[in-house]
């Protein structure tokens, strides 16, 4: 899998202006809205899906209601060097992973990650024999500065639906406070504000979703902060990733990524 628009692979030589500015070119480019030719509860195996007739989900070679392929990208790092994984799921089942080492040429910048790692995540695509038909990537999609976090950058790059999936929150302002604990199932819209630069103020940009809670009332999880990449909407975004967390806080596309990348790291001299 390769770019598409090759003028938006990162550069990491560029000055941080430059940077900028061509962030805020991605994001024009970028579709916060449905484009995906699946719905989002096709992805969950058959026996699983509640309202999904497991009649629609064939297994054929060329029919167009296979169940989707849904990618995870996460990323480890060895020393001055990016090792980047993307693990390929269909129906909950690994049908492939592949691995990437690329050095990484600057210092992480709060808002420019795709300049870091974004070279060791395409070299990653470049070795897929699968065409993915979502990506999950661990990092920030319109829930960014000028809308052009790495799920945005790589998404658009590629012309793949994607979905960012961030442990924190970058910028925005959520409907409701992060600090309390929430059951499992809660979306809470993350609204456009002043730090984001490229849309008006109020611009539901993504939602802090609760995948997984503890029941013991001393112990919580942090919701994640899901968000569009390109060709999905903020709805939807939560939607697959609700779809995906297996049991598990991550969505499992990216924990079973974030536990490649770990492997391969081990490789890396």
């Amino acid at each position: 899998m390769h770019p598409i628009h090759p003028g938006f692979v990162p550069d990491p030589s560029l000055s941080q202006a430059e940077m900028e500015e061509l962030q805020r070119d991605i994001a024009e480019a970028a579709r916060f809205e449905d484009d995906l030719g699946f719905s989002p509860q096709g992805i969950a195996r058959p026996g699983d899906a509640p309202g999904v007739d497991q009649t629609t989900l064939s297994t054929s070679d060329d029919d167009p209601t296979d169940p989707p392929l849904v990618a995870g990208v996460d990323q480890a790092f060895v020393d001055d060097k990016a090792v980047s994984a993307v693990v390929v799921l269909q129906n909950g089942e690994v049908v492939e992973r592949v691995s990437a080492v690329k050095r990484t040429e600057i210092p992480y910048i709060p808002g420019l990650l795709s300049f870091r790692e974004g070279g060791a995540i395409l070299a990653a695509f470049a070795e897929l024999e699968t065409d993915p038909d979502v990506v999950l990537v661990d990092g920030s999609g319109r829930i960014h500065f000028r809308e052009a976090g790495l799920a945005t950058h790589i998404g658009v790059t590629l012309d793949v639906p994607a979905v960012g999936v961030a442990k924190s929150l970058l910028c925005g302002t959520p409907e409701r406070s992060l600090d309390e604990t929430y059951p499992e199932g809660t979306r809470i819209p993350i609204a456009a504000d002043d730090s984001v630069k490229t849309c008006p103020d109020g611009t539901v940009i993504g939602h802090a979703l609760q995948t997984r809670q503890y029941d013991s009332p001393n112990r919580y999880i942090n919701p994640l902060i899901v968000s569009p990449g390109h060709r999905v909407s903020a709805s939807t975004a939560a939607d697959i990733v609700e779809t995906t967390a297996d049991g598990y806080k991550l969505p499992e596309p990216t924990r079973l990524a974030d536990s490649y990348a770990d492997e391969a790291k081990a490789t890396v001299e």
